[in-house]
């Protein structure tokens, strides 16, 4: 081994000990100065009693000698310390331990290599130990009030966006164990999370390469089957906290997904409503393939041309154009005019959310890049190789995953 590095851990187990030590000391005279009596009544506590308590640090684990004492009124035992710290009867990983664990199991691939960076960082626990702290966690967290943090004295005039998408997590089928011989089995289900991106407009730079980037960024994801009207409470919710009452402008950026537009409506009816561009592009260049077939030199020229007018404040006679195809039918197939027909009715819809020049001057954002990140980011923990979830499971990873991502995942522990 290299010297250096030798000497380095050395150095490094030497530290650890003494940090073991120095807490169990400071964790001992606070547990023999602990008053006996009951934390909720103030009652005394009866009939009491030293005994051993054992706990997992990440320093490694430390013994303690602590009171317990009979609470009479509801004749159960009681451990004042344990009350003190949050530490529910014979829980043993204090809340540093769990708060690392949490983190590590939500930034890895999978419970396996949260083990092995555990290892690496000095505390060895098992992939089933860091597992069951993150069901523990994700129940606790259901029933977490959030606070809403407190504006500024002197707040700046801002702008809030909200960008809201879905994307497809697999669960365990209901014949997730069936064996070979049975027909057609369903292993696998592919089931929809809904997520939302929340920030201020204000938060967005560019870095030297001219790519953008968000400073601060906060997120929405609910398990599978959450309803609609569930999700837009959530988004909202989460709005709020940002400071959504305070904004002088509410920047809402979609695709055409229908259950979205109408979550817009009900939630934020008075929000600058746009069509995702780059959805908004996928559909001319349907209509495009259609007219001219697909990849033919016509058919990236008229692309060209009504994605220039759209971008360039012509949306308006994007959908007349649009709209006269229909009047011409010419000699298309019945099936042709059908697309058309759809991809037409599909921008008189949204004739109202195509206003990309003058998003551009505002500098607002004209697609959902920022909630496309987050569901990619998401997926590379919760859809990697091989992952099959029950929905317990992916339910508390996904709690925790966006507790850790907008920062209030120390909520857990006070």
């Amino acid at each position: 081994m290299n010297p250096l590095r030798q000497i380095e851990q050395e150095v490094l187990v030497l530290g650890r000990e003494w940090t073991r030590l120095e807490l169990q000391k400071r964790l001992q005279a606070q547990c023999d100065e602990m008053p006996m009596e009951c934390t909720q009544t103030g009652q005394p506590l009866e009939n009491t009693r030293w005994r051993e308590m054992e706990l997992d640090t990440v320093s490694g684990k430390v013994k303690l000698r602590a009171r317990h004492g009979c609470q009479a009124q509801k004749k159960q035992w009681i451990c004042p310390a344990r009350v003190a710290w949050g530490l529910k009867p014979y829980e043993r990983k204090t809340p540093e331990l769990q708060a690392r664990l949490a983190y590590t199991a939500t930034v890895v691939g999978s419970y396996v290599e949260a083990e092995t960076m555990a290892a690496t960082w000095g505390t060895p626990v098992s992939d089933g130990c860091i597992h069951q702290q993150v069901q523990s966690l994700g129940l606790r967290a259901q029933a977490l009030v959030l606070p809403t943090p407190g504006a500024g004295k002197f707040e700046p005039p801002f702008s809030l966006v909200i960008m809201m998408d879905g994307w497809m997590a697999r669960e365990r089928g209901a014949d997730w164990g069936a064996g070979p011989r049975q027909k057609a089995p369903q292993r696998v289900e592919w089931r929809e999370i809904k997520s939302a991106v929340i920030y201020r407009l204000e938060q967005r730079v560019e870095k030297a390469s001219g790519r953008g980037l968000l400073l601060e960024k906060y997120a929405v994801a609910t398990p599978p089957e959450t309803s609609p009207v569930e999700f837009g409470r959530r988004v909202h919710q989460e709005a709020l906290r940002r400071g959504l009452a305070r904004a002088q402008v509410v920047y809402l950026v979609m695709d055409g997904a229908v259950w979205l537009w109408d979550l817009a409506e009900d939630r934020f009816k008075e929000a600058v409503k746009t069509l995702d561009f780059h959805h908004a592009r996928e559909h001319l260049h349907a209509v495009a393939e259609s007219l001219h077939g697909a990849g033919t030199p016509q058919s990236k020229e008229w692309l060209q041309g009504i994605l220039h007018r759209l971008r360039h404040g012509q949306e308006t006679r994007v959908v007349r154009q649009l709209e006269q195809l229909l009047e011409s039918p010419a000699q298309r197939s019945a099936e042709l005019q059908e697309i058309i027909a759809r991809e037409v009715n599909y921008f008189q819809e949204h004739e109202d959310h195509l206003q990309y020049r003058a998003l551009e001057e505002a500098g607002a954002p004209l697609g959902s890049g920022a909630v496309e990140s987050l569901g990619k980011q998401l997926q590379r923990r919760l859809r990697g190789c091989g992952q099959f979830w029950g929905r317990p499971g992916l339910t508390s990873l996904l709690r925790l995953s966006v507790l850790v991502k907008n920062h209030d995942h120390h909520h857990l522990w006070n």
